[in-house]
Parts: C-alpha cells; sequence; structure tokens
C-alpha cells in the first residue's frame, strides 16, 4: 500500500511532467514567450525605478524588477533544454545572480524581441 508521502509525490510529479512533455514537444517557443512576458516586466519595472520620486520606491521596483527575472528563469531553462534557439535567453537570465540587471537590458531586450518576433 502506497505511503502518504509517495502519493503526495506521484501528485506533485504530474504538473512538472507536463511542462517538460511541453518543453520537449513545441511547447518551447511557448515557454520562451512565458519567460519574455516576465523579462519585459521585469525591464518596466527597473527603468521605473531609474525615475522613481523617492528612494523607497527605486528599491521596491528593483526588488520587484528582479523578482520578475528569477520568475522568468523556469521558463527560460525549460524553453533552453528545448532547442538551443532559447539556450542564450536561458544563459542571460542564469547571469541576473551575478550582474546588476542593467548590464543584462540590452541582451535581454535583443533576446526577448527576437523571440516575440518569432525570428
Amino acid at each position: 500500500m502506497p505511503t502518504r508521502r509517495w502519493r503526495i509525490a506521484v501528485v506533485a510529479a504530474f504538473p512538472l511532467a507536463g511542462l517538460v512533455a511541453s518543453a520537449c514537444g513545441g511547447g518551447g517557443a511557448a515557454l520562451a514567450q512565458q519567460a519574455c512576458t516576465h523579462v519585459q516586466r521585469s525591464l518596466d519595472l527597473y527603468a521605473s525605478a531609474k525615475h522613481a520620486p523617492s528612494p523607497t520606491l527605486a528599491h521596491h521596483e528593483r526588488r520587484a524588477a528582479l523578482t520578475q527575472l528569477r520568475l522568468a528563469l523556469r521558463p527560460a531553462s525549460l524553453a533552453g533544454s528545448a532547442g538551443g534557439a532559447y539556450q542564450a535567453l536561458q544563459a542571460t537570465l542564469e547571469e541576473s545572480s551575478r550582474v546588476p540587471e542593467s548590464y543584462l537590458v540590452r541582451a535581454l531586450s535583443a533576446q526577448c524581441a527576437n523571440i516575440t518576433s518569432g525570428s
């Protein structure tokens, strides 16, 4: 008889299996689009932080921007594992933990422009 822990693990694995299956199929583009949605939110927040009326608001917007980059990493990683076309986005997002966002803005903008335009 399966233990409760085993049943929880099986139930938790189904959504992950769906994501992996979609990444292996034609879902790489959809996952990259999802990542770019988060990237665009991050870039918007980062730009807004530069013109924030107070240092406190700027700090909160930069943190929110970083959170959006973190949310973009998972779908970008799944898309990157589906094919080489999305590996650059994955690699750039992985750098966000080591490099200030200001250094990544140009690369992220260009990579997501290519993805959203279907290039």
